[in-house]
């Protein structure tokens, strides 16, 4: 089934007669267009691309199966008799997409005149489509995938004492980007020492010690699909208390690799995980979750967290993340990008894992 004829499905379930998409992510996977701006209108008869001059002829080759309409103006000057000219009558917005001045704009010209349009939040009707991949996506992400592992290894060799965090970022985004990815998916973590204990630290002026974790999360960007990576380094002698930390996480991802099965829940993969952490002690540091989907954005559907009611199913890809965090003094996470096959997890990024610690 089409991409278009699945989402079509989608809309009448929920009682729409057409949806407004105005998200990079979602309008890319349904019309395939790469540009920064522009609206799909999708109704179960028609589908409308409109931008305007700077991607009208880029629409036009990368979004055959769309109707294309120049826009001139506005939203509310073009949206109304577009909508009401494919006779729809109940319209779906991406209400977590769409800024609030937008949505008020919307709403009241929709909502002018004798023939007046519904406007009604539609979120998560493409996004549950994206989280199963084709064959096509799922080789995009493999490439991506490769171009992360050979970056995690140029790092293990690249990395030394008395660089600093940013030194270090700079010459491993230089690696990605000479080897075939597209703009970065998300701006590289590199966080040493005290550093490490965030989470989502940014790279500083912090010259990198001996003795002390690294943590690296990185990511590359292949016709636009990401991969997500973590890995955990150490330069010169690691004192017992790393690798106490190192392999309890390191246990607890490889226990998430093996135990997490086809058709389970994101909160029931989350929770083997979490209360394995907890029995070892550090459940209070283990504060994020399990892992998160992985395609078109770097952070989407399914979750791996202790609310998701995503089902993980054949072909998903998601990350596996578990992570232990001890203020004032680092932090250790390991992370692959993995799907699902046959019922199993299989990893796509295969950076190796034990021999990097101590290995510098």
């Amino acid at each position: 089934m089409s991409r278009l004829q699945s989402l079509r499905e989608k809309l009448a379930q929920a009682g729409l007669e057409g949806i407004l998409i105005g998200s990079a992510a979602n309008r890319r996977y349904m019309s395939g267009f790469t540009g920064s701006d522009g609206w799909l209108i999708i109704s179960n008869s028609s589908a409308v691309i409109a931008v305007d001059f700077r991607y009208v002829e880029q629409a036009r080759l990368e979004s055959s199966d769309f109707e294309l309409f120049h826009v001139k103006g506005d939203i509310t000057s073009w949206l109304p008799g577009l909508v009401k000219g494919q006779c729809i009558q109940k319209l779906g917005i991406e209400a977590d997409h769409m800024p609030v001045s937008v949505y008020q704009a919307i709403c009241k010209v929709m909502q002018a005149g004798d023939n007046p349009v519904q406007i009604l939040s539609s979120n998560h009707l493409v996004e549950p489509l994206r989280m199963t991949k084709d064959a096509a996506e799922m080789e995009y992400i493999k490439k991506a995938c490769d171009i992360a592992d050979g970056a995690i290894a140029f790092a293990a060799e690249s990395l030394r004492p008395g660089i600093s965090e940013k030194q270090f970022t700079l010459e491993i985004e230089s690696y990605i980007r000479r080897h075939d990815s597209e703009s970065l998916p998300f701006e590289i973590i590199a966080a040493s020492g005290p550093n490490s204990a965030l989470p989502h630290a940014r790279p500083t002026d912090r010259i990198i010690g001996e003795g002390e974790p690294v943590t690296l999360d990185l990511g590359a960007r292949y016709r636009g699909y990401c991969s997500d990576i973590t890995r955990t380094f150490v330069t010169g002698k690691a004192s017992d208390e790393f690798y106490k930390i190192y392999n309890a996480v390191l246990t607890a991802q490889l226990t998430a690799l093996s135990v997490i099965k086809s058709e389970m829940t994101g909160a029931v993969a989350d929770k083997l995980i979490r209360d394995m952490i907890d029995k070892m002690g550090y459940g209070e540091m283990f504060g994020h979750g399990l892992g998160h989907g992985v395609g078109l954005e770097t952070h989407e559907r399914p979750r791996l967290g202790m609310r998701s009611e995503d089902i993980l199913t054949e072909g998903m890809v998601f990350t596996i993340e578990p992570g232990i965090y001890l203020p004032g003094w680092g932090g250790v996470r390991i992370e692959d990008t993995v799907t699902i096959l046959e019922g199993n997890v299989v990893p796509l990024t295969r950076a190796g894992k034990e021999a990097l610690v101590g290995r510098l």
